[in-house]
């Protein structure tokens, strides 16, 4: 079994996870690179290990020519270690024995062990890689994502080598190393068929190169398909991709817990019609329901609680690791007999999915239930907005308001008055007065994880007045400060 922890955690989060695992040996690496940052990783190990209760045997270290580790005590280095190594056969387990524990942030701060078995997770891999991406034998596929998240470890890792692809890993940005190019030459260069990525990467792109100038100089054509996941896609993002790639633009929709998607459009199997907004219909062995508050199922149109009725199919968690209990209490206890998403939304009278949030991302305003998701389609709809986030603030009278935060596009030729009289009369147009958003704030970036979730959780609870930390997850802290200290200045004028 392994778990693999993404390089951006602080020592205590690591720590955490080293007692939770319990690992036989920790293998890392001397070092990772962030863009133009080197980032030491063996202080951070040394420091995690010092804070943790339990210790490993052993602290594998692979020295990268960017930065070189001072090996001590448990430490053994990878390159020596190979060098001295006998080949193993392999060793044959039961299907559902555990391949992995993926590490998930829990509400309590305890994060939680995700586990996945070996059987079910090569059925679905294998079967989602075919039907879902349509990528076989000598395809060229590409997951730009990070191996210590799931679209790492499904996507990356093991559906390309079950399924006989090569795949491609990236270590850098979508823009800045060294451009906005950056992904259309990886693209060009290797012949890649199919990319797969989050929306905030297309965001970025955009936002860089919003004509997308830079694609002028590379070869796509063998390049059939562009697949997004990871948050929300607005319409925009899609309509923008659509444009300037010209190929399929395909939403997919799913979770660190189901490993595989939940809702897609199964481009190797019939592919269907793309609705916007969608990311289509549920894939086999996922009996989807809309549920409302007392556990009824919705009528299509009506958001409520995506529900998914159990048993749940192959390549999904199968517990918690050593915490049935908590397995239980997190996720088959709200509604009896089906799996909570945590997720909102609806379904139409043709079957497919529309996703429009956490559910904690719903906001209240004087009696009624708003998605945000919803508002902040409207928000990023508006030609000089890069991207956007809208959370609910508390409010006196009305319980919670709408605000909105928005990063303009390099090309923005809008002033800040202007802009936000605009977007609060198209919301008012669009969603209803009752939406109540007067508030829109310009930022130069929107705090995110290093997957490119936009922490509105943590705009959230900075917006309503609490100190709250930055997540371990977090990609760059010094954007949810600056936001805070954004947020401060206001509150005291």
């Amino acid at each position: 079994m392994h778990s693999v922890v993404f390089g951006g955690f602080a020592p205590r989060e690591l720590a955490l996870r080293i007692d939770d695992a319990r690992p036989k040996a920790v293998v890392s690496a001397s070092c990772g690179i962030e863009g133009t940052r080197v980032i030491p990783y063996k202080p951070l190990l040394d420091e995690a290990l010092s804070l943790a209760r339990y210790r490993p045997d052993i602290s594998v270290v692979l020295q990268r020519p960017q930065a070189h580790a001072e090996l001590s005590g448990r430490d053994v280095d990878w390159d020596a270690a190979m060098a001295s190594s006998e080949p193993a056969d392999c060793v044959p387990v039961a299907a559902t024995d555990p391949l992995y524990v993926l590490y998930t942030s829990g509400t309590t701060g305890r994060p939680k062990g995700v586990v996945r078995d070996n059987g079910g997770h090569a059925v679905a891999l294998a079967w989602s890689m075919a039907n879902v991406y349509d990528i076989g034998p000598g395809d060229v596929w590409w997951a730009a994502s990070d191996v210590g998240w799931v679209v790492g470890h499904s996507y990356i890792v093991y559906a390309p080598l079950l399924a006989g692809a090569t795949t491609v890993l990236y270590e850098g940005k979508p823009v800045g190393t060294p451009d906005a190019g950056a992904f259309w030459r990886v693209v060009s260069e290797y012949g890649v068929k199919a990319l797969f990525t989050a929306p905030t990467a297309m965001r970025a792109i955009k936002k860089a190169d919003p004509e997308a100038a830079l694609l002028a100089g590379y070869d796509l054509e063998r390049f059939r398909c562009l697949f997004l996941a990871g948050e929300r896609l607005d319409p925009d993002t899609y309509a923008w991709a659509r444009r300037v790639l010209d190929v399929p633009v395909i939403d997919n929709w799913w979770q660190t817990e189901t490993g595989w998607p939940i809702a897609a459009n199964p481009r190797g199997l019939e592919p269907m019609a793309v609705k916007p907004g969608s990311p289509s219909v549920p894939m086999p062995g996922y009996d989807l329901r809309i549920l409302d508050p007392d556990g009824g199922e919705c009528p299509a149109g009506q958001e409520g609680a995506i529900a998914l009725r159990l048993p749940l199919p192959p390549g999904t968690l199968t517990t918690l690791w050593q915490d049935d209990d908590r397995f239980v209490e997190s996720y088959l206890s709200r509604y009896p007999g089906h799996y909570l998403t945590g997720d909102g939304g609806y379904v139409d009278e043709n079957g497919y999915v529309f996703v429009m949030g956490r559910m904690d991302d719903v906001i209240n305003v004087a009696g009624h239930r708003l998605s945000t998701g919803a508002m902040e389609e409207v928000v990023a709809a508006h030609p000089d907005v890069a991207e956007c986030a809208v959370i609910a603030v508390h409010d006196a009278l009305k319980g919670q308001v709408p605000r909105a935060f928005v990063v303009l596009k390099v090309t923005a030729t809008c002033d800040t008055d202007r802009l936000e009289a605009e977007i609060v009369r198209e919301v008012r147009h669009r969603i209803g007065a009752i939406a109540s958003l007067k508030d829109v704030t310009v930022v130069a970036a929107l705090p995110k994880t290093r997957s490119g979730k936009i922490l509105r959780g943590s705009m959230r609870d900075i917006a309503n007045g609490y100190d709250a930390p930055p997540p371990a997850t977090i990609d760059d802290p010094e954007v949810l400060e600056t936001l805070r200290r954004a947020l401060r200045k206001e509150t005291s004028c």
